[in-house]
């Protein structure tokens, strides 16, 4: 979240072409281009009986290679839904997650780049949610894209720490929303982020008994609706007492710059504000700009480090930013290579592509992206030798600019031939606009997601394995009758024909309950069909 100082990336991995993980074990770099044919029937079990019969054709890449001081994951599907006789079944989608750091100087400087392609379905009052058929009537599409350097180094006693980063997002949509009262809720279109921040800091007893550090940075989002502009600015010192080997207390002060702001949309003869095809408030650039939030001075936090070994980190913090009281933290535990877990939680000014943006630079460059195996669809969960994480849904895709706060958790375990991986997450979302433009009826409103993705799966000897996957979204919307609820699970059986040609077989079952709809909507999807690995 962008009120949050971000993580500095670091590198890991041993040499391109192959690498080593923490105990020691070479693992040979993988680049696995595949194309994919599927027959699929998808039968609609309420509130109609509607069966679809339709081809799938996929073509996608998996690259995972890690170097000492680089590294790279790639998950890339382009894919083709072909029906007979329904036009809306007929889609391209191109989804993926990628995330890398090249060493530029190693060991100091890293260049970092990600990338997120996905699909999903929204509903009345802005929510999203998976999407359980490959619709082009139902079907949304968001992206996002980041790069920038990032410094880690030392100078004498002296530690570096820096990172930039500039992203753009984009929410695409191919119906007009209105809300249960009949008003167009605007979506956000897109949004251009830029970050940065340098930390200088000292160990305890370099220069004093505590340690002293030294923090400059800011975050700005320039979103296409409206022109808002999301602007946080902010200077701060922090000190860290040492109270045994392993805890620390630590504080910071400083001073914050943070405001928010936005032009008024075009109106019409009658004053009403105009709206263009696509359901969004046309922006009227000769109109001045309307300040929505604006606040100045003092921020402080207080919190405590506990750094028991090298497999449990605790950072909790409590202060005042925003001229409110915010927390934030993180907790990361790793008994064993076999099981991780992870939770944090962020407070932050942003709007929905800073989210994204974000939430892809969480990420570590050395992982696997689980997908569905019906739709191929990336749901947001990855796994690797870091634990897993998520990237979530979008949740609300309001276009007004936001104070975000939450919790994200996560837990990967591996015990033989079975691996498992859970993530979870909360998020609140209240929302800022100026007084006086077409976005103020939604300022002070609040909208909540909750999440939980699952993965299992397990290995039946060397030629076969089998797995399931499983989501469950809830969206509690502003307003009246616009929550929505959508629950899937899915299993897939994969059998090896021979060396690089494989078997494949999936079922699932999609649930989805819009309080904006009158009915509920179910469908069970079947599919088989065979990759081929080159």
């Amino acid at each position: 979240m962008a009120g949050a100082c971000p993580a500095v990336a670091q590198d890991q991995g041993q040499a391109f072409g192959g690498s080593e993980d923490s105990a020691g074990t070479r693992r040979a770099a993988v680049v696995q281009p595949y194309i994919e044919v599927s027959q699929i029937i998808s039968a609609e079990l309420t509130p109609g009986d509607d069966v679809l019969t339709y081809t799938q054709v996929a073509a996608g890449v998996d690259i995972n290679v890690q170097g000492r001081n680089s590294g790279v994951a790639v998950s890339l599907r382009y894919e083709r839904n072909i029906s007979y006789g329904d036009d809306d079944v007929d889609s391209d989608t191109i989804s993926g997650v990628a995330r890398g750091t090249l060493a530029v100087i190693p060991n100091a400087l890293s260049f970092e780049a990600g990338g997120l392609a996905a699909r999903t379905r929204f509903d009345g009052g802005g929510g999203t949610t998976n999407n359980p058929l490959p619709s082009e009537d139902a079907e949304s599409r968001f992206y996002s894209v980041y790069a920038g350097p990032s410094l880690n180094t030392r100078v004498g006693g002296v530690d570096l720490q820096g990172v930039a980063r500039v992203g753009y997002n984009r929410f695409e949509n191919d119906d007009f929303l209105v809300n249960t009262q009949g008003e167009s809720v605007d979506v956000f279109d897109d949004s251009v982020t830029y970050l940065g921040q340098i930390r200088a800091g000292v160990s305890p007893d370099v220069v004093a008994p505590v340690g002293l550090a030294v923090t400059a940075g800011g975050f700005q989002e320039d979103i296409g609706n409206l022109d808002q502009r999301v602007r946080d600015l902010y200077v701060r010192g922090d000190v860290t007492l040492p109270i045994s080997p392993s805890l620390a207390l630590v504080a910071g002060a400083g001073y914050e710059d943070v405001e928010i702001s936005s032009r008024d949309a075009l109106r019409d003869t009658n004053g009403a504000p105009v709206i263009d095809a696509n359901g969004r408030f046309v922006t009227d650039k000769s109109a001045p700009r309307r300040i929505a939030f604006d606040v100045d001075g003092l921020l402080w936090d207080v919190g405590v480090l506990w750094r028991p070994s090298s497999r449990t980190n605790l950072q909790a913090s409590v202060g005042r930013r925003y001229d409110s009281t915010t927390y934030y933290g993180t907790f990361t535990y790793a008994p064993s290579q076999r099981s991780s877990f992870a939770v944090s939680a962020y407070d932050g000014v942003t709007g929905a592509g800073g989210v994204l943006n974000n939430a892809l630079a969480g990420l570590s460059s050395d992982f696997e992206a689980i997908r569905n195996p019906v739709t191929g669809d990336f749901g947001g969960l990855v796994t690797g030798t870091d634990g897993i994480a998520t990237i979530g849904g979008l949740g609300s895709v309001r276009s007004a600019a936001f104070r975000g706060r939450g919790v994200r958790a996560s837990y990967q375990r591996r015990i033989g031939r079975t691996s498992a991986s859970l993530g979870a997450g909360y998020d609140r979302r209240t929302f800022i606009a100026a007084a006086g433009t077409a976005l103020s009826p939604a300022n002070g409103l609040t909208d909540e997601s909750y999440y939980v993705i699952a993965g299992l799966a397990r290995d039946l000897g060397a030629n076969a394995n089998i797995s399931t996957n499983a989501y469950v979204n809830w969206f509690d919307s502003a307003g009246v009758n616009n929550d929505v609820t959508a629950v899937g699970v899915s299993g897939a059986y994969n059998r090896s024909i021979t060396r690089r040609l494989t078997g494949r077989a999936a079922i699932s079952v999609d649930y989805f309950d819009s309080e904006f709809t009158a009915e509920d909507f179910a469908f069970a999807t079947a599919l088989v069909g065979l990759r081929y690995n080159f």
